[in-house]
């Protein structure tokens, strides 16, 4: 016994001893970067093991993840040096700490597309070497730290899509190798410093979907290489566009959009190159000038403002033109058939002519029919009420035609299939592409098919392939912003039966993209890189090659301290390699052993986890839609083609096997118009998933945001309450068992592709009270408070009791929402609050918002009635949901267009019963009767979110 102890303590000790000789003999990276980097990993929460192999050895001779060194040993310390610390799309949490500035020999800091939350290390700024600082898509909060302004090779900042506050550092103006600032999609506020106008190489200024303030600073007209200048979702209150902007000489695209500014539009004629140039959803006034805008031209968006005057003569001679708007204006005169005539001179070309609700009063010049790649809008306009019209006035004074403008595409060849991996490429050769989802940030145009073939050129130019080795598989518009799901092939080999890129070629592509390497061009805009995937055609596993390569001094010191500890260590080695391995099948058993339902459910469908990794593209971040305490939310195609959302469940929050079963069969029973449906699930190899349907418009919370693109009309807002409150009435009454929702929030009102709305996320639901032993139905039910801030019903809150009272209180907020555009928090202030003071001061009308166009001050009246009625502290004071659907469809019908639409934009049936006007009598007394006894509460989740990027 005393023996073997004492053998193992030997055996310990020689371990330890060369460990240390081995780690001497390989530690080459400067040891305060070492340390640096063990601290940022120990507060990161890296859930999927992408930092696994950090802590192994030394980080450049190692290939820790995401580390990428200096080839040699400097001059001045005899240490290899962190250059490169690329830690993109690692599903990584947690905080940046201040260490990371003593990476001080860092070119590149990359943490985009991941979930890091706190603040931005003011320590950065001691990074006197960084290029490119990359932190875009986290939930970074705070203020941005003045350090930052004193990193002198600064290049490109990309901080945009998190939650940043505070204002723009004037600091930042000593940046003046920067030539990209990207900071839109934050919360900064306080007004643009005019100090930046000292940054002489800056070319892309993109601040759009923010909180600034104040004036449009004049001196911005000062910087010489400005290409693009995208402000858009900002307010700018009520101040006018400045005219020294006229003499921005290079400019390529000026977006405005949504900036509540005031006063006449410049004059942009003297701009030579300007390609875009969108400064709608204003309050500009007067004509538009006439001087005529570049033949580069694509975009005019000037709609939704309050201008004057008749559409100037050059619209007419506009080579390139693809859109223009100037709907929901006061323009008047005619319309001059030239416009597009002269401008479709290629049939394949779409060009978007939207001139509705104006005074528009005729056509002049031919009226033949309108080409077949010419979408003109005629509709609330007096030309649309002349008896004499011609069908190109009939066809175009008809409701708004909705217009695709994505695009996918397949490669034909034979029916016989490669084997996974592999795909056919353009040259129908079996071969394992490289993924790249990309995407335009700030494009110059609105219709990307003119540009197909242009930018297939530019970018397998800048990526040094063969134009057929590039593949553009589908792109999507998303709030101006081009996605594209790109195809990357190994080049064409006679003979060959399949091919793949070697290792070498694919972290030079790599790198060219993750590096912005690849030289601008000017109608394509910045661009950034989402996801870079590519299949082990052997294991059909991703390969990542994003680890740092080896110096040759490491590789013999490496070699020596193995031969002098190979010995001494196998013994050791075999038994923990065999120790790992029993560990690791003990691990994969019971894993596989995960459970299975076996109950076969009516009408939803059963996949496995092979169908459901193909539908996401192994859940890639790229398909990622949605992400919350359950897990997140993808959006998958089936292999019938049926586009499906998948909420997958993280580790550490599985349900058991009785509690997921009875979530899927309580979701089976609900079949309403108004509700999300249930597909199908799996439960299988330890993962649990819930397959929707696609909800392709987003939630009403998107819609009603300020950085939203197409703002909903105040009659689609009263179909949608409309349809919420149906969909909230059959869970009440209809359902089997009926539910209490919990959760009814502007962001679980899902929108259908014709925006029907339906009721989304059970997963707070509760079953309704049951009868008792003696037949008495309990009037709530006892339970945790769970939901949503600004939705809580505050009985509920206090008493924990909940009823279907608490879902017509989160409904009523609902409605508040949609009237006023405004979430239920908003800058510290509760909205229940601010309309009651608005009712009281008489001046209701101004917390309505702006964006939904036309209403009936009465509808409007009416609805914000309703709704405080419907958050009323006492429950018993709020009505039932039979009611609130009731007094919706009331408020629907008095618009004066209902009558005439009926069955159009404003039908309101549905598959469950319509709502009478006057007061029914054959409620159900007991609509929470159910002969279930189960009151469980199903697992909490969270629907898709659509957020812009």
């Amino acid at each position: 016994m005393n023996f073997s102890k004492s053998c193992g303590c030997e055996i310990v000790l020689l371990f330890l001893f060369c460990f240390c000789f081995l780690l001497a003999a390989t530690q080459k990276t400067d040891p305060i970067e070492v340390d640096a980097l063990r601290i940022i990993k120990q507060n990161l929460i890296d859930i999927s093991g992408n930092l696994s192999n950090w802590g192994d050895g030394d980080p450049c001779t190692s290939k820790w993840r995401g580390v990428m060194c200096s080839n040699t040993t400097s001059d001045d310390d005899d240490f290899l040096h962190v250059q490169r610390l690329h830690l993109m799309n690692m599903s990584l949490a947690g905080n940046l700490v201040p260490e990371i500035g003593n990476l001080s020999h860092l070119k590149i800091l990359d943490f985009m597309w991941n979930n890091i939350t706190g603040s931005i290390p003011k320590e950065i700024g001691n990074i006197k070497t960084l290029r490119l600082l990359l932190l875009n898509g986290n939930q970074l909060t705070g203020h941005l730290p003045e350090e930052l302004g004193y990193l002198p090779v600064l290049n490109r900042m990309q901080i945009d899509q998190n939650n940043l506050t505070g204002p723009i550092p004037l600091s930042f103006a000593n940046l003046t190798n920067a030539q990209h600032f990207h900071m839109n999609n934050n919360s900064l506020s306080g007004p643009i410093p005019p100090e930046l106008s000292g940054l002489r190489n800056l070319l892309h200024l993109l601040l759009d979907t923010n909180n600034l303030s104040g004036n449009l600073p004049d001196e911005l007209a000062e910087m010489p290489s400005l290409k693009i200048l995208q402000l858009d979702n900002n307010n700018f209150g009520g101040n006018s566009i400045p005219s020294s902007y006229e003499n921005m000489s290079k400019l390529l695209k000026l977006s405005l959009r949504n900036c509540n500014l005031t006063g006449p539009i410049p004059d942009l004629s003297k701009i030579p190159d300007l390609s875009y140039l969108d400064l709608s959803f204003n309050q500009l006034n007067e004509s538009i000038p006439t001087n005529k805008l570049s033949e580069n031209i694509t975009t005019i968006d000037l709609s939704n403002n309050k201008l004057d005057g008749t559409i100037p003569s050059y619209f007419s001679d506009l080579p390139h033109l693809q859109k223009l708007s100037i709907a929901n204006n006061a323009l008047s005169g005619n319309v001059s058939s030239s416009i597009w005539q002269n401008n479709t001179s290629n049939g394949s070309e779409k060009l978007l002519l939207n001139m509705q609700n104006n005074q528009l009063t005729g056509i002049s010049g031919s009226t033949t029919s309108l080409p077949s790649n010419v979408t003109l809008l005629l509709e609330g306009n007096p030309i649309c009420s002349n008896n004499n019209n011609t069908n190109t006035i009939v066809k175009s004074c008809g409701s708004e035609t909705e217009i695709d403008m994505n695009g996918n595409s397949n490669i034909t060849c034979p029916s016989q299939q490669c084997p996974p991996p592999y795909e056919y490429s353009p040259e129908c050769v079996c071969a394992v592409p490289l993924i790249v989802y990309y995407r335009l940030k700030s494009p110059g145009f609105s219709d990307f098919n003119t540009y197909v073939e242009e930018f297939e050129s530019f970018l397998s130019s800048g990526l040094n392939i063969n134009k057929n080795q590039l593949f553009i598989n589908s792109f999507t518009w998303e709030d101006g912003r081009l996605r594209m799901h790109l195809k990357l092939f190994p080049v064409y080999v006679d003979n060959a039966n399949s091919y793949t890129f070697n290792e070498s070629e694919v972290i030079r592509i790599r790198d060219l993209f993750r590096e912005w390497t690849i030289h601008d061009n000017d109608l394509f805009g910045p661009y950034e890189l989402l996801e870079f995937i590519l299949l082990d055609p052997y294991n059909d596993e991703l390969v990542d090659s994003s680890s740092s390569g080896i110096s040759t001094g490491a590789v013999v010191g490496i070699v020596l301290g193995a031969i002098a500890c190979s010995v001494a260590l196998s013994a050791i080695v075999a038994i923990y390699i065999l120790r790992i391995r029993l560990k690791d099948y003990r691990t994969l058993s019971k894993g596989r052993k995960g459970s299975k339902i076996s109950i076969k459910i009516d009408g939803v469908r059963s996949f496995n986890y092979e169908e459901m990794a193909w539908a996401t593209s192994n859940f890639s971040e790229s398909a990622q839609i949605g992400q919350g305490g359950y897990g997140k939310v993808y959006k998958g195609n089936l292999h019938d083609g049926t586009v499906v959302a998948i909420k997958r469940a993280q580790e550490g929050s599985l349900q058991g096997e009785r509690e997921f079963l009875t979530e899927i069969q309580l979701l089976s029973r609900l079949h309403h118009r108004n509700l999300v449906s249930l597909i199908g699930y799996c439960d299988e190899d330890g993962e649990q998933m819930l397959v929707y349907e696609y909800m392709p418009n987003g939630t009403l919370r998107d819609h009603l945001a300020a950085y939203s693109k197409e703002p909903l009309s105040f009659a689609m807002r009263l179909k949608i309450a409309l349809g919420s409150a149906k969909g909230l009435v059959y869970l009440h009454t209809e359902a089997d068992p009926p539910i209490f929702h919990r959760d009814v929030k502007a962001s679980n009102i899902l929108l259908d592709s014709k925006n029907i709305a339906k009721v989304a996320d059970f997963g707070l639901s509760i079953l309704a009270p049951v009868p008792d032993i003696e037949g008495n139905l309990p009037a709530h039910v006892s339970t945790i408070v769970k939901g949503t801030p600004g939705y809580l019903d505050p009985e509920y809150f206090l008493t924990r009791k909940l009823t279907d009272k608490s879902d017509v209180y989160s409904l009523g907020v609902v409605f508040l929402e949609i009237v006023t555009g405004k979430p239920p928090i908003f800058h510290g202030e509760n909205i229940i609050r601010q309309v009651k003071l608005a009712f009281e001061s008489g001046g209701i009308f101004s917390i309505v918002d702006n964006r939904m166009g036309f209403y009936t001050s009465e509808c409007v009246e009416k609805l914000l009635i309703l709704a405080l009625k419907c958050c009323k502290d006492n429950p018993d004071e709020r009505p039932k949901m039979q009611e609130v659907a009731r007094e919706v469809e009331n408020i629907l019908s008095m618009m004066p267009e209902y009558h005439a639409k009926k069955g159009g934009e404003y039908d309101t049936s549905d598959s469950g019963a319509t709502f009478s006007s006057q007061a029914s009598s054959s409620v159900n007394k007991n609509p929470f009767v159910s002969g279930d006894s189960l009151g469980i509460e199903l697992v909490s989740g969270d629907v898709p979110t659509i957020r812009p990027r």
